[in-house]
């Protein structure tokens, strides 16, 4: 037993640190390998890609009962004013506003307002009257002789409704009388 015999190693103990090795043949083998995962999966890929562009052919030729139509395709009201189908509805059809003013909404609103206002609304179908115009509404109102509750029940209606929910109450009652 006299010389002492290393066993093969990649450490040089004649050194005080340590080499640093790496394996080359290992680090080739592993790009080879992805290189090769990578074709694949572009392969599949593309393969994918042309099953589905040929079902989209086929659903396209085929009459789709869940397709939607133009208007049902439009987002929501309210839409942006430059946005397709911006408009407002009106009792003489749709009134198209895509391309005008911001403020084009609120005008268009406004005179299908002061018209109701001025002279009421008519059900064209049934001919029953929607709305009227104020002075035409207070007239009628006048008209009816409505009397006034009185007593008990009306007290109590209005003490009622001068009561508000305090914070001592923890929202459960109304406790407070508004002044």
């Amino acid at each position: 037993m006299g010389s002492a015999k290393h066993e093969k190693s990649f450490v040089d103990f004649d050194k005080p640190y340590e080499g640093n090795v790496v394996g080359l043949k290992g680090i080739f083998y592993f790009g080879i390998g992805l290189l090769v995962l990578i074709v694949i999966t572009f392969a599949l890929m593309w393969a994918f890609k042309g099953v589905l562009e040929e079902d989209a052919k086929e659903r396209k030729s085929s009459t789709n009962p869940m397709a939607m139509s133009d208007k049902e395709k439009l987002p929501p009201e309210p839409r942006v004013q430059a946005a397709p189908g911006f408009g407002v509805e009106s009792e003489k059809g749709r009134v198209n506003l895509e391309l005008k003013a911001p403020q084009a909404e609120y005008r268009e609103l406004h005179k299908q307002w002061e018209e109701a206002w001025k002279h009421g609304r008519k059900d064209e179908k049934t001919g029953t009257i929607v709305s009227m115009s104020i002075d035409q509404a207070k007239e009628k109102f006048l008209q009816q002789n409505v009397k006034a509750k009185s007593g008990a029940d009306a007290e109590k209606t209005l003490t009622d409704s001068r009561m508000v929910v305090s914070d001592s109450s923890a929202g459960r009652m109304a406790t407070l009388k508004r002044r």
